[in-house]
Formats: C-alpha cells, sequence, structure tokens
C-alpha cells in the first residue's frame, strides 16, 4: 500500500526566533567594526587621491591623539590573507605617524569593480579635489563601470528598449557633472606627471610656477609624449604656458606630424592678446649668477633688488666721474 507523501507546510518564521531577542538579530546585522594591524592593510592599488602633511593633516592627528579614531576605516581581505584600504587612507597614514599599531577597521566583501567604485565614491565626497584626483577617480570608476556592464548585464540601467545608457552618463548621473565635462577631466590622465602638476597648480595657485587652465590642458593632452616632454622644457625655461588656442594649434601641428622644437617655439613666442611684454632670461644663465640655494619663489625679488642695487653703482660712479 502507497503511503500518500505528507505535505511540507512552509513555516513563516525561524525556528532561532524562539531562541534570540529581538535586540541580538538587530546585533548581528550591524557591520563589526575590528582592530586590525596597521601593517596588514595595504593603500588601494593606484589610488588616485593625495595624501598630503598640510594643516588639515595635522588637525586630523591632534583629533585622533585626543579623541581617538572616531571613524573607522573601510577595508577588504585580499587573497593572500592581507588587506586593502578602501576608505580612510588620510586617516590611516595619520594613524601610522602617531606610532598606532592598530586601527579601527569595518571589513566589507567587495569584488575588484565594486571596491574601485566604492573607493572613488568616498573619496569623491572631500570638499577640495585637485584636477589630477578628479581626472584619475573618474577614469577608475568610468572602467569599472564597463567592466561590470561586459561582465554582467543585470546592472545596466535602460532609458528605451534597446537604448543603452552610456557609462559616461552614469557617471554624469551620480556625480553632478556633464557626461563632455568628465570626459574632459579623463583625457588628463593622458598627460605627463610634469604638465599635470601645472594643471593641479590651477587650484593649488603656488605662484613659483606656472599654471595650465583646464582647456588647454585637454588640448595638450593629445600630444605625444616626447612632444609633452618638448613642452615642459620650454615652459621650464620661460615660464610661459600655453593658451587655449596656442594650445589648439600645437594639437593640430601634432595631429599633422609637424610638431617639433622649431614649431612649438614659434608657435608659443607669439604674444597672447592683452599679453604684458615680459621680459625673458634663460633660466640656465639666471643660474649662472644667483645663488644656488635661493628658492624659486624668490628668485624675481633677488634679481630686482640686485638690479636696484646695481643702478645705484653706476648713477654713484656717473656722479663721481663728472
Amino acid at each position: 500500500m502507497n503511503e500518500k507523501k505528507k505535505q511540507e507546510i512552509p513555516i513563516p518564521f525561524k525556528l532561532d526566533d524562539f531562541y534570540t531577542t529581538q535586540e541580538q538579530r538587530d546585533e548581528e546585522g550591524k557591520e563589526k567594526v575590528e582592530e586590525i594591524d596597521i601593517s596588514l592593510i595595504d593603500n588601494f592599488k593606484e589610488h588616485p587621491f593625495k595624501v598630503i602633511e598640510d594643516s588639515d593633516m595635522e588637525s586630523l592627528k591632534e583629533s585622533i591623539k585626543t579623541n581617538g579614531l572616531l571613524s573607522p576605516v573601510i577595508i577588504r581581505k585580499k587573497a593572500n590573507g592581507r588587506y586593502e584600504m578602501l576608505s580612510g587612507h588620510r586617516r590611516k597614514f595619520a594613524c601610522e605617524n602617531l606610532g598606532m599599531s592598530n586601527i579601527k577597521c569595518i571589513i566589507k566583501d567587495l569584488s575588484d569593480d565594486e571596491a574601485t567604485i566604492f573607493m572613488v565614491d568616498s573619496n569623491l565626497q572631500r570638499e577640495k579635489l585637485l584636477p589630477s584626483e578628479k581626472a584619475f577617480a573618474y577614469k577608475m570608476k568610468y572602467d569599472a563601470l564597463i567592466h561590470k556592464r561586459s561582465k554582467c548585464q543585470l546592472n545596466t540601467k535602460v532609458c528605451q528598449v534597446g537604448t543603452v545608457i552610456r557609462s559616461d552618463e552614469l557617471l554624469s548621473e551620480e556625480l553632478g557633472e556633464s557626461a563632455r565635462q568628465i570626459q574632459r577631466y579623463m583625457r588628463l590622465t593622458h598627460l605627463i606627471p610634469e604638465l599635470l602638476k601645472l594643471v593641479d597648480n590651477s587650484e593649488i595657485k603656488d605662484k613659483s610656477i606656472p599654471s595650465i587652465a583646464l582647456s588647454p590642458a585637454v588640448e595638450l593632452s593629445y600630444l605625444k609624449e616626447s612632444e609633452q616632454t618638448i613642452l615642459n622644457n620650454y615652459i621650464s625655461c620661460n615660464l610661459v604656458t600655453p593658451s587655449h588656442s596656442q594650445a589648439i594649434a600645437l594639437k593640430n601641428l601634432s595631429q599633422k606630424g609637424l610638431l617639433s622644437d622649431i614649431t612649438l617655439n614659434n608657435i608659443m613666442d607669439k604674444e597672447k592678446p592683452n599679453q604684458i611684454p615680459q621680459f625673458k632670461i634663460k633660466e640656465e644663465k639666471l643660474y649662472k649668477v644667483i645663488p644656488k640655494n635661493l628658492a624659486r619663489d624668490k628668485i624675481e625679488d633677488f634679481v630686482l633688488k640686485a638690479c636696484e642695487y646695481y643702478s645705484k653703482k653706476l648713477r654713484q660712479k656717473d656722479r663721481e666721474g663728472r
């Protein structure tokens, strides 16, 4: 005689619910803070955000020294047993400088692409970001979104049937910048470090070195590395950077294969609109007659005072000769 199979009735609760309190269950759902050895935590690979020892860093150190680390850093575990920093590079640096061996951490389980996106999003909340930081951060997140999309179409947003939103448009929605502006920033990743430093100086405003604005910098990013090096040498000698129109002219010559020392000098030596005439002295000549340990931002003052002193001597000599 065949026995009828008993029908299983789903239970709308877990048996564990009888033996744990709601408070315990809520606690299990929270992310746990753990103390991790700082020496086991590596910085995020090619981390695009600078960690600088400035007044803000000193304030952070003082806060940690007085109150402890109030906000845990966020890390993920690597395959080799070590950890990778996702959010908290400045806090880690401060703790290391204070001689702390352990640091409070929250450990997240994220894929490479998820980790990149999380790292960028966490750091983009800073108030002040340099153009180079935006450039490499946008590029990293853009590449991660492209890679995720190619692996799994589940995360793709669709605006109309068969119309997929581009990754730069997704970035635009999240970051509040136009897709075109995001593309412009990402072009900066093609600049050599020496020129990118001058682009950052448009925000830092260090008077001892020239600055390059974003628009000409985007055009210069299309130059070959060797051509960018020639341009950087010109800037170093003359302390003059290209205007937007000059940058476009350099780009056009480069695309035609006609950019050289001579053609670059011809473009750069043209006087810019409203440019105040400047007296130029080649840097190698100047350094032959000024103190070798003189700071760059003191050179102009030194030269003016030297000229003033020499002029007085000439006038005195002229009076004595009469």
